[in-house]
């Protein structure tokens, strides 16, 4: 499958479509003003040892002091497997043992400040690529135990052991299942380069600084696609391609004759009808070619997938219908999943099939669409209920949560309450104001919409109120109040 990157970059925000098969398939987006400390490497100094908290404060340079606990201390012959590490089990020393005030220490940043709190450290340094974690000075080997086969588990280890040494080993990430060993090679040589410009960076100077700063997206979306079948990357800034020129050429050269430099007048996330595309993802509703549709909801448990035949009849019969439209629905679920970059627990729910055989297809179907996915999925077939459950790694936050914030009118729910409802709110409101206050008359306010309704559809209801309670209601629109505002003045 051919796959074409389109940067966008400007001076506070970073870009990138991943287009394959002129279909816009992922964005990845950073912000400048968003960009954490996490992954970054730092020179830095014991500034104060804690007994009583089993942890120092480090200076790595920073405005607040970084925060070192004695658990994060690593011991490199007790380092485990990708995924396996319980630090709760592992014998703490005492902090006094392991760091004294003054002492020069390198470290990396696990958790970013906030608040009053200082960055959390880490001296077990790991440097990522697309296939491989580099570990300096330990010479253990390990898988990630999301690699479920033993028999690729030892494959890779072997394959992996062959790049290791007493300087420095590898941890074997998920993405590497089924990755050949040149493509495993290509990594740990470009992981080894890395790790030897930090050397040079500590030896040269034994001031408190930053040894090595996590790439910016741009970077990082060149290192993770090393192996991956990019036939060409345009970049529409000529600052940024010339310095992603430098960076393929030192550390993935065969990328360098595909990435170029993009002048055209026309925006770049034109091309391919990108803009478009990502506003689309942010709609809840996704039309297929054939007049069904998906209904997608992104909550904080988990997403739900909800599938319709809308306008599609079919040509044949119902079954034959529902059938095709699930099957186009997984091609579509599969391409949302990886545009919006959903992850965590996902369900889905197909349209009721009879036949066990249309079943199996449609999930063979699912699979195959999620099969080009680079993020890891588990698919767990049809529940007793019908629903498809599953699973997709979160890898990054999705595109709703980068872009969008919270309704500040619905404070999220998704839904509002009608004109009729806040009406008789209203009135019950004026009620309880009335027994609880001595008002000579009152005066509502409230917006437009709900004003219009009080006064036309319940106005028989308000005038029976006033009757009530012997006084007079003036209602009043107030431009600036919400559907759901509404106050009750007495005069």
């Amino acid at each position: 499958m051919s796959a074409e990157l389109l940067i966008n970059i400007t001076p506070t925000e970073t870009r990138v479509a991943v287009v394959e098969n002129g279909s816009l398939q992922e964005v990845h987006i950073e912000r400048q003003a968003k960009r954490g400390l996490v992954g970054n490497i730092y020179s830095g100094k014991v500034s104060r040892v804690l007994p009583g908290m089993q942890a120092a404060f480090i200076d790595i340079g920073l405005d607040k002091a970084a925060f070192l606990h004695a658990s994060d201390i690593s011991v490199h012959d007790e380092i485990k497997d990708e995924g396996a590490i319980d630090k709760a089990q592992l014998p703490v020393r005492d902090i006094r043992d392991l760091v004294k005030e003054g002492q020069d220490i390198v470290v990396q940043v696990v958790k970013d400040p906030l608040g009053t709190k200082g960055a959390r450290l880490t001296t077990d340094i790991t440097i990522p690529s697309r296939y491989l974690v580099f570990m300096p000075d330990s010479e253990h080997v390990g898988v990630s135990q999301r690699v479920e086969s033993e028999t690729e588990r030892e494959r890779l280890k072997e394959l992996v052991s062959q790049f290791s040494d007493e300087k420095g080993s590898f941890i074997v990430r998920t993405a590497a299942e089924g990755i050949e060993s040149a493509e495993l090679e290509q990594d740990a040589i470009f992981l080894r380069r890395v790790w030897n410009k930090i050397l040079k960076r500590k030896q040269r100077s034994g001031k408190i600084r930053c040894l090595y700063e996590d790439l910016t997206l741009a970077f990082r979306i060149l290192r993770d696609f090393v192996g991956s079948k990019v036939e060409r990357i345009r970049v529409d800034s000529k600052l940024a391609f010339d310095q992603l020129q430098d960076f393929v050429t030192e550390f993935v050269p065969n990328l360098k004759n595909v990435i170029e430099y993009y002048p055209g007048e026309r925006p770049i996330f034109d091309l391919f009808d990108v803009e478009n595309e990502i506003q689309r993802a942010l709609e809840r509703k996704v039309q297929l070619k054939s007049g069904g549709y998906l209904i997608i909801d992104q909550t904080e448990a988990m997403t739900t997938i909800d599938i319709n035949t809308g306008a599609f009849v079919g040509h044949r019969n119902l079954e034959d219908t529902i059938f095709n439209t699930n099957i186009e629905a997984t091609q579509a679920i599969a391409r949302q999943l990886r545009l919006r970059n959903l992850g965590g627990i996902i369900i889905i729910d197909f349209i009721d099939m009879m036949a066990d055989d249309h079943k199996r297809r449609v999930l063979h179907s699912l699979e195959l669409a999620l099969s080009h996915d680079r993020t890891k999925s588990n698919i767990h077939g049809f529940s007793a209920l019908g629903l498809v459950e599953m699973t997709r790694k979160r890898t990054r936050e999705s595109l709703e949560h980068i872009l969008c914030d919270s309704c500040h009118i619905c404070q999220g729910r998704g839904s509002l309450k009608t004109a009729e409802t806040i009406c008789y709110e209203i009135l019950r409101e004026v009620v309880r104001v009335n027994r609880a206050y001595d008002a000579d008359r009152f005066v509502v306010y409230a917006c437009a919409s709900v004003c219009d309704y009080l006064l036309s559809e319940e106005s028989h209801a308000l005038g029976e109120l006033e009757v009530f309670i012997g006084k007079q209601i003036k209602v009043q629109a107030e431009p600036l109040y919400g559907p759901e505002q509404f106050d009750v003045v007495m005069i």
